[in-house]
């Protein structure tokens, strides 16, 4: 008899892959997905440390799930993820509710842990570090995402060691998976129906295997029929190398949207962030890859109220949102992160992070606002991904990422269509479909 398991997934799009692959495994134990908690047999929550608060998060949705279950028979609760690995043995004391903890390089034992949970009842945690024997598990086991657009992970781990950032602890070092399983799963996923992959790592443009890099990935992913755009995500200016900048110019099917975390516009802060790059450094990356395509857009995350960040400091990353002109960002006010270097240090005072946090939030949404205002009355790419709830209203993206709404048919999906955009605000852009295909694309 099949079980039903109910995945909750928090955080990057990594976790995302990591709850499907996930669904893949469990499958082969008689688990099914389910999108009714009310009927589930396992709970999984797949978790994410980045942000603040991350371990009371799993706390408040356990209290969810005990609450829901209350006059049923208990699930069998797993958390998986990131808080999992960081936070396993206080867990299991703190929470009784919780059955197993599992860190995200040990999911290829995410079977046998369930068989013997449910042979003897026995809590349990798996963390260790294992990403070699992960993903050579993984490659026997098809990746059955259907989505028009799909994550593909490529590398793993961080050897970083930013001092704001738990990365390193939870993931371990970087490890890069061999070039043709990454390229076997990709002609897996074209076969499923995918049109889009965005590439993942938790420093993407670090992956190195044999004398293959992102850029060899990138180009070889480009040949397999039936891909149409590609992408890729997080990166580090410090892994941003010519061979990569100059994809630009020769593939195309990569888009044209650059997600570069730089984190702050002061040099100051990003040596006591320990980045390990300087603003001249990301400066550079920026005009030569404008060199390539002037069309080139860039998005960037920034940490807010660093310890030590003084109005100087704040000033100069206000400076840089302004001269870059990112289209979309994630800005956030610094969290310590346990086990960190600067879980160490002093906080600065509340409000004034917060000003500064309004500050650049208000500059970022201006700028991704204009954008999506010159793109009104003109016609835009964007790939049909789905319906929405809306009669004949169908969802896609741009090649910037922008959300689109327009009027559609079900013949449009998993096809790049020209969309004339009639209007936009700060996330959206609202259009309709033209038939006339040799109109001039902005």
């Amino acid at each position: 008899m099949s079980k039903k398991i109910f995945i909750k997934t928090f955080g990057c799009q990594m976790n995302e892959y990591d709850s499907n692959r996930i669904l893949d495994t469990v499958k082969e134990i008689g688990f099914f997905k389910t999108n009714n908690i009310d009927e589930a047999n396992c709970y999984l929550l797949n978790t994410c440390h980045i942000r603040d608060k991350a371990k009371e998060k799993v706390y408040h949705e356990i209290g969810r799930v005990k609450k829901n279950f209350r006059f049923k028979n208990k699930p069998l609760v797993i958390v998986a993820g990131c808080v999992a690995q960081a936070e396993n043995e206080e867990m299991l004391k703190r929470e009784p509710y919780i059955d197993l903890v599992i860190g995200p390089q040990a999911y290829h034992k995410i079977n046998g842990k369930i068989k013997d949970y449910l042979k003897k009842q026995k809590r349990l945690d798996e963390t260790e570090f294992d990403a070699i024997s992960k993903f050579n598990f993984f490659e026997k086991i098809k990746n059955s995402s259907q989505k028009i657009s799909s994550f593909l992970t490529i590398q793993e781990g961080c050897d970083k060691f930013c001092h704001f950032c738990v990365v390193p602890y939870t993931r371990g070092p970087e490890y890069s998976r061999p070039f043709e399983t990454i390229i076997n799963e990709a002609r897996i996923l074209a076969a499923n129906g995918v049109k889009e992959i965005t590439l993942l790592g938790q420093n993407v443009n670090a992956y190195r295997n044999e004398n293959y890099s992102l850029s060899n990935l990138i180009l070889e992913i480009e040949k397999i029929p039936g891909i149409l755009r590609i992408r890729y995500t997080t990166s580090h200016p410090k892994d941003m190398t010519d061979d990569l900048i100059e994809t630009y110019a020769k593939s195309k099917k990569l888009m044209p949207l650059v997600h570069l975390p730089v984190q702050s516009g002061s040099n100051k802060v990003l040596e006591l962030m320990n980045r390990k790059h300087i603003i001249e450094d990301y400066f550079k990356i920026y005009h030569k890859l404008k060199k390539i395509n002037s069309s080139i857009k860039f998005s960037s995350d920034f940490i807010v109220g660093y310890p030590g960040e003084n109005e100087n400091d704040f000033n100069d990353t206000l400076d840089l949102i302004k001269e870059i002109k990112f289209i979309n960002s994630y800005s956030f006010i610094f969290s310590p992160r346990p086990g960190t270097v600067a879980s160490k240090l002093e906080l600065i005072d509340r409000k004034i992070s917060l000003n500064r946090l309004e500050k650049i939030q208000k500059e970022l949404f201006n700028h991704q606002t204009e954008m999506n205002k010159s793109l009104e009355n003109n016609i835009i790419d964007v790939l049909v991904e789905n319906k929405t709830e809306e009669r004949g209203k169908f969802f896609g993206k741009s090649e910037y990422m922008t959300s689109v709404i327009f009027n559609a048919k079900e013949e449009h999906v998993g096809k790049i269509a020209k969309v004339k955009i009639n209007k936009s605000n700060q996330n959206t852009l609202f259009g309709e479909i033209v038939k006339n295909t040799k109109l001039k694309v902005a």
